[in-house]
C-alpha cells in the first residue's frame, strides 16, 4: 500500500494541520472552507465524479432547472450566507408567489394559514380541509388534560392526542412528508419541530401553545422578507460555487475517490482509497465525515463500534422527482406555486411544484414552457420507486390531470432517483446523535456532520458543518488522554 502525504506538513510542530474531508456534498464543502480559513491544509475526497450531493441542476425541455432541493430557509442564515461567500449574491432570488395548496377531498383547496407544521391555531379555515367531526374535535383540546411528552415523542402521536388524528392525516402528514418523506407517526417531536416539542411542555393545550409560539416569533422576528430563497440558475449552482471557493483558498478536491478504510495512527488518521487491487494510504492529523450515516457506519467500524452501531440504525427513505415540461398554451395551471397531497388521499404523488410560476429565473428562460415537479416516496412506503420511469411518469402525469385538469403531452420529461436520499428522525433520533458524537470527541482530530444529524435542509448541513470543522481543529486540554500526549491518538 502506498502512502500519500499530500505534501502538506504535520500538524504536530506547529504548521498548518493537515485534514481530510470525506464527503462532496455541501456539508463536505463547507467544512473545508472553513477549515481553510483556520489555516488547515484541506483534501476534500469525494467517492462520485460529482460534486454537490442532493443538490443538482439539469435541463428539462431545454430548460435549466433543480432535480434535487430548489429551496433553501432564508430565516436561517447559514445557507444564504454561504452563497454570498461563494459569489452567488446577485443570483439570490426568492420565490414569485409562495402560495401553495393541499390537493385532498378530490379538490385543490387553500392552505390553511395560521399554522405550525400544520397544526392549527385557529380551526375556522379548515373548513374543506378537515371534516365537520374534525374541526370538532380541534375544540376540546383546551378540555383535555395535559398529554406527557416525556424526553421524547412521535408527532403524530401528540398531535392527534391533542387535536385528532384528522389534523394529523390530513395536515401534518403532507408538510412533514415533503421535509422528510417520512411517517408523522414515527418522527420525533422533538427532533422535527422542536417550538412543539417546547410548547408541549410548557402549555397543556396543543392550541394555545401553537399561539403561543406565533406571538413569540412575531415579537423576536417582525421581519417580513422571505422565508425561503432559491439561487438563478438553481440551488445545483451552490455545491460547484463554494467548490470553486474551495480552490482558489488552496484546498485540494478530488472526486471518483472512494474511502474505504479509516484507523488512528499515533499522529492522527490513516485513510484508505482507491481499489482492492492498487490502495492508497493518505495520512491526516484530522477528519471530517461529511458522508450519509451508513458510509459513516462502516468507516467508523473498527475504531469506534458503539458509534458505528447507533449510526448504522439511521434509516433513510428514498423518492423520485418527476419533472415536466409542457407548452404554456396547453398547460393553465392553477394559481399558487403547487400542492402538497395527504397520504391518506391514496395519490401517487405526494407533492407537485409549478417551478415556472414559483422561480422568475425557470420562466425567464422559457417564456413557453411550463415546467412542474412532482415526487414520490415515503419511508417504508417505497414500492412505487420499483416501477420503471416510463410507468412512474404516467402515474404522476395521470395525478396532475386529475387535480388540475392539464392532459396536454409533455415536451420532455425526466424522472431523478434520490435512492437513500433522506434521513429519518424517529424518536429518540437526539439521544442517538448525542451518543455517537459523544464517541466522536473521545477520539482526538475526528468530526461527523451532514442531514444525518441535526436537520435535514441546507441551512442545518452548513451549520452542521461549521461546527464540525471547529471541533476538529480545536486544542485539546493539557492531559486530556484524547490529546494524544499518552502515546496512540485518541487512546
Amino acid at each position: 500500500m502506498r502512502a500519500e502525504t499530500d505534501g502538506n506538513p504535520a500538524g504536530a510542530d506547529g504548521t498548518s494541520p493537515r485534514v481530510v474531508v470525506v464527503g462532496g456534498g455541501v456539508a463536505g464543502l463547507t467544512a473545508a472552507l472553513r477549515l481553510l480559513d483556520a489555516g488547515a491544509a484541506v483534501t476534500l475526497l469525494e467517492a462520485s465524479e460529482r460534486l454537490g450531493g442532493k443538490l443538482r441542476t439539469g435541463d428539462i425541455g431545454g430548460v435549466r432547472v433543480d432535480l434535487g432541493a430548489e429551496s433553501m430557509l432564508a430565516r436561517r442564515p447559514e445557507a444564504v450566507a454561504l452563497a454570498r461567500e461563494a459569489g452567488l449574491a446577485g443570483a439570490l432570488q426568492p420565490p414569485a408567489t409562495a402560495s401553495a395548496a393541499l390537493w385532498t377531498r378530490d379538490a385543490l383547496r387553500p392552505m390553511p394559514k395560521g399554522h405550525v407544521m400544520g397544526v392549527p391555531a385557529d380551526p375556522a379555515s379548515l373548513a374543506g380541509v378537515l371534516s365537520e367531526e374534525g374541526v370538532a374535535r380541534i375544540a376540546e383540546d383546551r378540555t383535555l388534560p395535559r398529554t406527557e411528552v416525556g424526553e421524547d415523542i412521535a408527532v403524530g402521536e401528540y398531535v392527534a392526542a391533542r387535536v385528532g388524528r384528522e389534523v394529523v392525516d390530513r395536515l401534518v402528514e403532507p408538510l412533514l412528508g415533503g421535509v422528510y418523506a417520512g411517517n408523522a407517526y414515527r418522527i420525533s417531536l422533538r427532533a422535527a419541530v422542536p417550538q412543539l416539542f417546547a410548547a408541549a411542555r410548557e402549555h397543556t393545550s396543543l392550541t394555545e401553545g401553537v399561539r403561543a409560539i406565533q406571538a413569540r416569533t412575531a415579537v423576536a422576528d417582525p421581519r417580513t422578507d422571505p422565508v425561503f430563497m432559491g439561487i438563478d440558475g438553481g440551488v445545483g449552482r451552490l455545491p460547484q460555487a463554494v467548490a470553486d471557493t474551495v480552490r482558489a483558498r488552496g484546498g485540494r478536491i478530488r472526486t471518483g475517490t472512494p474511502v474505504t478504510g479509516l484507523a488512528r495512527t499515533p499522529g492522527g488518521w490513516r485513510l484508505t482509497t482507491g481499489t482492492p487491487a492498487a490502495p492508497e494510504a493518505l495520512d491526516a492529523d484530522a477528519v471530517v465525515l461529511a458522508v450519509p450515516a451508513p458510509q459513516a457506519a462502516r468507516l467508523l467500524a473498527a475504531e469506534l463500534p458503539a458509534a458505528a452501531a447507533d449510526l448504522a440504525e439511521i434509516e433513510y427513505a428514498s423518492m423520485a422527482l418527476m419533472t415536466f415540461a409542457f407548452r404554456a398554451g396547453e398547460a393553465a395551471l392553477p394559481q399558487g406555486s403547487g400542492f402538497l397531497v395527504p397520504p391518506v388521499d391514496g395519490r401517487t404523488v405526494k407533492a407537485a411544484t409549478f417551478a415556472g410560476r414559483k422561480w422568475r429565473w425557470i420562466a425567464e428562460q422559457e417564456p413557453g414552457l411550463q415546467i412542474v415537479r412532482t415526487s414520490v416516496g415515503r419511508h417504508r412506503e417505497e414500492e412505487m420507486l420499483g416501477r420503471d420511469d416510463a410507468e412512474l411518469l404516467d402515474l404522476a402525469r395521470r395525478d396532475l390531470r386529475t387535480a388540475t385538469g392539464v392532459a396536454a403531452e409533455p415536451v420532455d420529461a425526466h424522472v431523478t432517483r434520490w435512492d437513500q436520499g433522506l434521513p429519518q428522525y424517529p424518536v429518540g433520533h437526539l439521544a442517538r446523535v448525542a451518543r455517537v458524537r459523544d464517541q466522536v470527541a473521545g477520539a482526538r482530530g475526528l468530526a461527523v456532520c451532514g442531514a444525518a444529524y441535526d436537520g435535514v435542509g441546507i441551512p442545518a448541513c452548513v451549520a452542521s458543518a461549521t461546527e464540525a470543522a471547529r471541533q476538529v481543529l480545536a486544542p485539546r486540554p493539557e492531559g486530556d488522554p484524547a490529546s494524544g500526549s499518552s502515546g496512540h491518538a485518541g487512546e
